[in-house]
C-alpha cells in the first residue's frame, strides 16, 4: 500500500536544482536500475517484491511502467526491445543512464530523511477493543502474529539468497533489518496477548462476589 503522504509531496527533493522533484516511487525504480542490470518491467516488479516490500512497499505493474515512462522522459533511463528466446513477443528492457545514476546518487546523499509513518491496522482494531469481545481481539492479534512470522521467514530466506551477490550487500542489510523488524512485531503480538490475559484476570478479580452489592 502506498504512503499517501509521501506520494503527494515531492519525495526527497534533492538540493541540486538540476534534479527534478520526483515521487518516491520514481527514486525506488531508478534505484533498482542503479545496480547496472538491464531489466524489464516484470524484472523490476520481481525485484521490488523481493526487497522493497519488506521496508517500503512494492509498486504495482502499472505504477512501475508509469514511473519508467517518467524516468525516460527525464533522461534518467533508456529502453530497447529485445527478442525472446522462447519465440514469444519481444520485450522492452530498461537501463539507467549516466544522468540517472548521477540523479539517484545525489538524491540518496542529499534527500532529507523523512521519519516513517506507522499505519498499524491491528492496533487500530485493538484501540477499539471496548467494542470487541476478548476472543475477537485474540483473533486479530493471532492473524497479525502469523503474518509477521511469515514475513520474517521470507526475509530470512531472501537474506540467504542475497549473500552470494556482492552487488546486493546493502540490500541484504535491509533484509536483515526486515527479519528483525518482523520478529519484533511477532513478539509484540505475543506481549499484547499476554496483556489482554492480564486485563481479563484483573477484571475477574475486581468483579463483586455473587450476592454482594457492588
Amino acid at each position: 500500500m502506498t504512503d499517501d503522504v509521501t506520494e503527494k509531496k515531492t519525495a526527497g527533493q534533492a538540493e541540486d536544482p538540476e534534479i527534478p522533484g520526483l515521487p518516491a516511487t520514481s527514486w525506488a525504480v531508478l534505484g533498482l536500475l542503479s545496480y547496472g542490470e538491464e531489466l524489464s518491467g516484470y524484472d523490476l516488479k520481481k525485484w521490488s517484491d523481493w526487497s522493497l516490500r519488506f521496508f517500503y512497499w512494492s509498486p504495482s505493474f502499472s505504477q512501475i511502467y508509469g514511473e519508467l515512462k517518467r524516468l525516460e522522459k527525464a533522461g534518467f533511463a533508456t529502453s530497447r526491445m529485445v527478442a525472446q528466446e522462447t519465440g514469444t513477443r519481444d520485450k522492452r528492457v530498461y537501463r539507467i543512464t549516466d544522468e540517472g545514476m548521477t540523479a539517484v546518487r545525489t538524491w540518496a546523499r542529499t534527500a532529507p530523511v523523512d521519519p516513517p509513518v506507522l499505519k498499524h491496522g491491528p492496533m487500530l482494531r485493538l484501540w477499539l477493543g471496548h467494542l470487541l469481545e476478548p476472543e475477537q481481539m485474540r483473533e486479530v492479534l493471532g492473524k497479525h502474529r502469523e503474518f509477521a512470522e511469515s514475513m520474517r521467514r521470507r526475509a530470512e530466506a531472501d537474506v540467504s539468497g542475497a549473500e552470494s551477490e556482492e552487488a546486493w550487500k546493502y540490500p541484504m542489510l535491509t533484509l536483515k533489518w526486515a527479519e528483525r523488524y518482523y520478529a519484533s512485531e511477532r513478539d509484540l503480538a505475543d506481549a499484547m496477548l499476554a496483556d489482554i490475559e492480564e486485563l481479563e484476570a484483573r477484571g475477574r478479580s475486581e468483579a463483586p462476589e455473587p450476592g454482594t452489592r457492588p
